[in-house]
């Protein structure tokens, strides 16, 4: 690490580079300011400007006289790779993306009728029916509704909704990746609770919540990475804690829905702040960018305030896309059959691990969560034995080490081999009734 520059600008920028060119590692410590502002020559308030900057883009956090380091997951580094490279040949299981055979094709307008010009209504009125009815089959409250790019694009508005820097946000250990990224790009500080198959902890919700924790983001089912979805009980058990805290924000993400697996066991209108999202992209299909949330009115008139000063709207044609497809008894049954064809292959893997003795685990969704001894070694050994899986260090902030393997695309002979390679490699498991986020380890 050599930083250069002579003003707070110049400075951040030389961190920011460093960082990328991978000079600078996440969680290192930068110098003291009066130790940088001594080396560089300049008056100590430009470095602290310069580390107060760093700060609020989400790439450094400040721990007292511990100092300034920068972030675990700073939001300069590249959040694209989730492992190694896939080499020729190689068996991909990294992606944690749908399999493209089960989604089904997407309905267009015809573009020579299509002349949507400014003034319209930003949500789509055919949108906006379908998604009222998805919602009332699933328990949740549909007065007020707006669009958003994507679930993250949802959970982004909500938070800078109501929070402002610095605020605390519980969320799920291991978590969604891309989120926990989101989060110090904002400059929110991530309070992490451990989550089982049925979703995050009660008593370290409560805790969490009681300490002060401005919002909680919890996910529905098919968590990224555990596949974990939030059971009935666990349900009524997280509402009966957010009962005692009305003035905290609850945020839903239902990116899996309709290909998840088991029903949705809601948290909609628990507190006074509320929103609860619903996407097309893991179901439909990724690139349709386009998800429905709702919410309670000012949280969804805050959204769609700020949406107007920016892009507007959300494209009506990917809301008449996706609004035929949520209305479409056709689709309907596609969507179906692709949610059975994922319980199979997560079925197939999970039972293939189990017969190795390798606890895993993967309730719903398109993901399985295999906790391990050694992480990096464990991804190296597979890669070596023509597997590729994404390691957890990207999903975790205090649980154990695992690695993310994907089934979208397994089929049983893959399942088998998988398994094999699995179990060679695992060193492992965490033992009997250890949560996902407290690990305890024998051997297999």
């Amino acid at each position: 690490m050599a930083l250069t520059g002579r003003t707070a600008a110049e400075i951040a920028a030389s961190v920011e580079r460093d960082l990328q060119h991978g000079a600078l590692e996440p969680g290192a410590a930068l110098p003291p300011v009066r130790a940088l502002a001594a080396e560089l020559g300049v008056n100590p308030n430009t470095v602290g400007a310069a580390y107060r900057l760093l700060r609020d883009r989400g790439i450094v956090e400040t721990q007292g006289r511990a100092g300034t380091r920068v972030r675990a997951r700073p939001a300069a580094t590249d959040r694209n790779a989730v492992g190694p490279a896939a080499p020729p040949g190689a068996h991909n299981l990294a992606k944690g993306e749908p399999d493209p055979a089960l989604l089904p094709d997407p309905a267009f307008p015809d573009p020579r009728t299509w002349r949507v010009l400014y003034g319209h209504t930003a949500l789509y009125e055919p949108l906006g029916d379908a998604a009222r009815a998805l919602f009332a089959a699933d328990g949740v409250p549909a007065d007020h509704l707006v669009a958003t790019s994507g679930a993250l694009d949802g959970i982004e508005r909500a938070l800078t909704a109501h929070l402002r820097p610095g605020d605390s946000v519980v969320v799920e250990d291991p978590g969604w990746a891309n989120f926990l990224d989101l989060l110090a790009a904002l400059n929110l500080t991530a309070v992490p609770v451990p989550v089982d198959d049925d979703g995050p902890d009660p008593d370290a919700v409560a805790a969490a919540l009681a300490a002060g924790a401005h919002a909680f983001v919890v996910t529905a089912r098919a968590q990224n990475p555990t596949g974990a979805a939030v059971s009935a009980p666990r349900a009524a058990a997280l509402r009966r804690v957010l009962a005692a805290h009305p003035d905290v924000l609850v945020v839903e993400d239902d990116h899996g829905n309709a290909i998840a697996g088991p029903p949705l066991a809601t948290l909609a209108d628990t507190t006074r702040h509320w929103l609860y999202v619903r996407s097309s992209a893991k179901g439909y299909g990724p690139d349709l960018r386009c998800a429905v949330a709702s919410g309670d009115a000012t949280t969804v008139g805050r959204i769609a305030g700020r949406q107007r000063l920016g892009p507007g709207w959300i494209s009506h044609a990917l809301q008449h896309a996706v609004a035929a497809a949520w209305a479409s008894d056709t689709v309907a049954a596609q969507v179906d059959h692709a949610r059975r064809t994922y319980a199979e292959r997560r079925a197939l893997l999970l039972d293939a691990l189990a017969a190795r003795g390798i606890p895993a685990h993967g309730r719903s969704g398109i993901n399985v969560w295999v906790p391990v001894r050694d992480e990096i070694g464990a991804v190296a050994g597979l890669l070596a034995r023509g597997w590729v899986v994404a390691p957890g260090t990207r999903y975790r902030i205090a649980s154990g080490p695992a690695i993310r393997v994907t089934i979208a695309t397994l089929t049983p002979a893959e399942a088998e081999a998988a398994a094999d390679a699995i179990a060679e490699v695992a060193g492992t498991g965490p033992r009997v009734g250890a949560g996902l986020g407290e690990q305890a380890y024998t051997s297999v």
